[in-house]
């Protein structure tokens, strides 16, 4: 055992990772909490959090662009940037954010937990990365773990009004995002993890702004108070700020481990929309997460000697 790995992981880093995991699991019931208090839509509540988000992703683009250390970009990795941000922050998010208007934030965060397994799939299918066998039981347990909890979700309330809707919605999400993550793993060793994130985010504003600009419903502007406090908790507690806590515990502890303390995402969600929302918890819910969970951290597992990289 060397040195690294009998000190174990350092500690800021952890407790970055935890904390940036914790906050990301917020979106959810910021969303859903607005929903029901302004009964606002999902483009709408889109286009706020976009709003709040904006000025730091700008303020984020120019700080990397001046650097001496910046990577001037070709033509093709300009597009190849702003497609996979449209794709992962425009499409994705709109899609989750209207599968929430149907289904708990539980369930939510545990079908857009199968993106992991949607990566292994992707990787497998366009770069011909073999499937392992530890990845085969993993992506069984996830599916397993799915399963249950549905079918224990059905057991609570087989009348919700659009349920399969916003089920099949939110796993759109899932799988658009995979592939934003297949992309962004090709671009970002070239761009640069801040910098792509900063001008993936703004493509993607760009396009939630035009989205809005066709088809929005009202004045965004003059939204009430209560919608834009809700319109900035997504964008700071569960956008901006999470997005740069998970940046510096990529720095200290690695992807990996990052990936093995972001698990506790669905847990966190189940338990904050208990509280919050007081959507009830039960043991098929249980059951089910625990399974993805387990399953997720068999995805995302390496040898030790990797687990700093």
């Amino acid at each position: 055992m060397n040195a690294s790995a009998r000190a174990g992981l350092p500690a800021t880093g952890f407790l970055l990772t935890l904390l940036g995991a914790v906050l990301f699991s917020t979106k959810a019931i910021i969303v859903k909490l607005a929903f029901g208090a302004t009964h606002t839509d999902a483009l709408t509540l889109l286009t706020l959090r976009m709003v709040f988000a904006l000025p730091f992703y700008v303020g984020m683009a120019l700080f990397v662009s001046g650097k001496k250390s910046n990577v001037r970009l070709t033509r093709p990795q300009w597009v190849g940037v702003a497609l996979i941000g449209l794709l992962g922050y425009y499409v994705s998010s709109l899609l989750d954010f209207m599968g929430l208007q149907y289904i708990s934030a539980g369930l939510e965060r545990l079908i857009l937990f199968l993106y992991p397994s949607f990566v292994v799939f992707l990787n497998a299918v366009i770069f011909k990365q073999r499937i392992a066998g530890t990845q085969k039981w993993a992506l069984l347990l996830t599916y397993l773990g799915i399963v249950i909890a549905y079918v224990g979700e059905l057991a609570v309330d087989t009348s919700r009004q659009g349920f399969y809707l916003g089920s099949f919605l939110v796993f759109l999400c899932a799988v658009t995002y995979s592939l934003y993550i297949v992309g962004s793993g090709r671009l970002i060793p070239v761009v640069g993890a801040t910098k792509f994130t900063a001008y993936a985010m703004l493509a993607a504003t760009v396009g939630i702004f035009g989205h809005f600009a066709l088809a929005g419903q009202g004045d965004v502007l003059g939204a009430g108070r209560a919608l834009w406090g809700y319109g900035l908790g997504l964008a700071v507690l569960s956008t901006v700020l999470p997005s740069f806590l998970i940046s510096q515990g990529l720095k200290q502890i690695g992807a990996n481990n990052v990936a093995i303390i972001s698990g506790i995402g669905p847990i966190s969600t189940i338990a904050q929309a208990y509280f919050f929302l007081h959507e009830p918890i039960f043991v098929a819910q249980i059951g089910g997460t625990v399974l993805v969970v387990v399953g997720v951290l068999l995805l995302s597992w390496k040898r030790p000697r990797a687990a700093l990289a």
